[in-house]
């Protein structure tokens, strides 16, 4: 079975962990972030992802997606939510134009790290598991091999335009085009790019649909095997368990703090 290594995926224990595994994380991290009453379970989550980033040797490019999602998204919200929020009550600082309030800033701030959250571990997920070994997860548990198929174009779709534009590009630049410059300029030299790029796209889409045609894609009533065996290993059993217990709580104290049994979000300052 071809290892992470081989796929260009740095080798690591997340990404030797079993793809459906991941997809567990993900859920239980994201929907955990959801549930919790203030932002600071998400917060510490973003830290911990920050660290498997870094076990996993993609700290660099995690942290260029986390930060340049995060400090405007960050920006945006606090201003609307501080500013504007009908929840604001008290007031953190006056910007003379508008006071900035301490409910909305919070709200602000769970609606931040929940989406990172989601992106932090979704990208995690993509930038250490081989698409070819999800879609063999996938179709080992019972998905149907043309939903595993349409999953696999879709996440490949843009990697792949991206090395054909960058291919293409390239020839332009040898034969003599100016691809750099001002603004304008790189407007000109991007304009032709779009058609062999939109030729090339869908001449590999024919030769991919003739290809999945003439190995039996498409037949029905039989079994069809995979080149790629995913194993699924103990450790991806405890990992597993470990994010559905903790899930669970997750939910269990939400709703018992949303109730009012007990009080998990902390109380920030202010004035009225």
């Amino acid at each position: 079975m071809p290892g992470p290594a081989s796929n260009r995926i740095p080798d690591s224990p997340l990404a030797r962990m079993h793809p459906m595994a991941k997809i567990v994380g993900v859920c239980s991290l994201g929907l955990a972030t959801l549930v919790w009453p203030d932002f600071t379970l998400g917060l510490g989550i973003i830290v911990a992802l920050f660290i498997a980033a870094a076990l996993a040797r993609v700290l660099r490019p995690f942290s260029g997606v986390m930060l340049g999602f995060g400090i405007p998204v960050t920006l945006m919200l606090l201003f609307i939510q501080g500013c504007y929020s009908p929840r604001n009550t008290r007031v953190i600082f006056d910007l003379g134009f508008a006071q900035v309030g301490l409910e909305g800033s919070l709200y602000a701030a769970r609606i931040v790290v929940t989406l990172l959250v989601f992106l932090g571990s979704f990208y995690l997920t993509n930038k250490t598991t081989y698409m070819g070994r999800l879609v063999a997860a996938l179709t080992q548990i019972g998905v149907p091999s043309k939903i595993g198929y349409l999953i696999l174009a879709s996440l490949n779709v843009v990697p792949q335009m991206q090395r054909r534009i960058a291919i293409i590009e390239q020839s332009q630049h040898a034969r003599g085009l100016e691809t750099g410059g001002s603004l304008i300029s790189r407007v000109r030299a991007f304009l032709p790019l779009l058609g062999p790029v939109v030729l090339s796209s869908l001449t590999d889409s024919q030769e991919r649909g003739m290809t999945l045609e003439t190995r039996g894609f498409g037949i029905r009533g039989v079994r069809q095997t995979s080149y790629l065996e995913v194993v699924w290993r103990r450790s991806d059993t405890v990992v597993t368990i470990l994010f559905t217990v903790f899930l669970v709580l997750a939910l269990v104290l939400g709703c018992l703090s949303r109730t009012g049994l007990i009080t998990l979000a902390i109380q920030w300052g202010g004035r009225a």
